[in-house]
């Protein structure tokens, strides 16, 4: 049997040197050019391209591993838990690595587990990846997500300060003290005299990311710093802190940690028969999908974590591939307010009638998103 003919005249599979032959350069040529690497111009790096294009080349990921010492995967540490930001993150991670050619190994944590992101990363450094992400660890028992000294490839740690004195460690975040800001700031352009902070659990980074951005947002305006309430996430935990927040009058906003409690809340808020927005406006955090569904629908700040796992990404695979480099400047993430019907200007204190009526005017430059749950204007 006689060996088939592929594109080109080319027996059997294409190799490099087929290729170098088409494009008319050398083999040496044809291998920069698929390692990315400088000194090729872009008129013989398009020439390349394109012959491998007509023979039908695919590059041996394995061969070019071996010649490389990479083996083109990057390891994920990440919590297993279904909740919004953790989850969306990770998707945000895997849509970014699609981009980067390199695959992904994910290996999950368990929350109360004190050695879950060593043993995690010495798992995923047995597998020989080439880098870690670290998405939005947890501290426990006040190990302040300390990475092992001995880990010899660049880390991106998502969501929580760098701990790690590692090789080409760069860190990344979703800005969740700024986007914090937003929220608290929205409620006090509302004219609300100060704000109530139903916070996350405070072993995330998250949760103290978003108390410390509410606690600069207050001392920014000059306003009084009410005691906060600390949830778990949950929509129950928030009907609770619903509840006591409720008992109080004095109480006219709240920005909630993230969705699901400020759900719990105004229901909470409602069966007190404290009405939302008239009595108390209420500002969440994620803009979960069914935030724009409730009753009323949710004001919310938006994570932006595509373009954190983009940025993320892209700082780590630099690391990677130019170790001896510098990074490159990182990109701030956006600032998103959401506008729904949670939230509306502060409650008159001063009409004897109990009607309400505006104390001041909402900042310019944010808009109501659509009921569909679209991004507003705002960045």
């Amino acid at each position: 049997m006689t060996p088939s003919t592929g594109r080109a005249g080319v027996s059997g599979a294409p190799r490099s040197v087929d290729v170098a032959r088409l494009a008319g350069v050398s083999q040496k040529t044809v291998s920069r050019v698929f390692n990315d690497e400088a000194y090729v111009s872009a008129e013989v790096r398009k020439r390349v391209l394109d012959a491998a294009d007509e023979l039908g080349y695919r590059l041996n990921h394995a061969a070019r591993a071996l010649a490389s010492g990479r083996t083109r995967s990057i390891g994920v540490v990440t919590l297993g838990t279904a909740l919004y930001g953790p989850a969306s993150l990770l998707i945000g991670v895997e849509r970014a690595a699609r981009d980067t050619g390199y695959a992904l190994r994910v290996v999950n944590t368990l929350e109360g587990d004190p050695g879950g992101v060593g043993g995690a990363i010495d798992s995923l450094l047995k597998q020989g990846v080439d880098g870690i992400v670290i998405s939005e660890p947890i501290d426990e028992e006040g190990d302040g997500g300390a990475v092992p000294a001995d880990v010899r490839v660049p880390v991106l740690v998502l969501g929580a300060p760098v701990a790690t004195t590692g090789p080409g460690t760069v860190a990344a975040g979703v800005g969740a003290d700024l986007l914090a800001r937003a929220a608290t700031e929205h409620l006090l352009d509302l004219g609300h005299r100060t704000v109530h902070h139903l916070a996350g659990p405070q072993r995330w980074y998250a949760a103290r990311d978003r108390l410390r951005g509410w606690r600069e947002a207050l001392e920014a305006r000059g306003c009084d710093e009410p005691s906060v309430v600390e949830g778990d996430w949950s929509a129950a935990s928030g009907y609770a802190a619903g509840r006591e927040l409720a008992a109080d009058p004095a109480v006219t906003a709240v920005f909630a940690a993230n969705d699901d409690m400020a759900i719990g809340l105004m229901r909470a808020l409602t069966e007190a028969g404290r009405t939302v927005p008239d009595d108390v406006s209420v500002v969440g955090f994620d803009d979960i999908p069914v935030a724009a569904f409730v009753t009323p629908p949710l004001t919310t700040v938006r994570q932006p974590f595509d373009a954190v796992a983009q940025e993320g990404l892209r700082l780590l695979v630099h690391a990677i591939e130019k170790p001896e480099a510098d990074l490159p400047p990182a990109n701030d993430p956006p600032v998103e307010l959401v506008l729904r019907a949670s939230t509306a200007p502060a409650p008159s204190r001063t009409d004897p009638g109990g009607v309400r009526r505006s104390a001041t005017r909402p900042r310019r430059g944010a808009k109501a998103a659509p009921p569909n749950g679209g991004p507003s204007d705002r960045s």
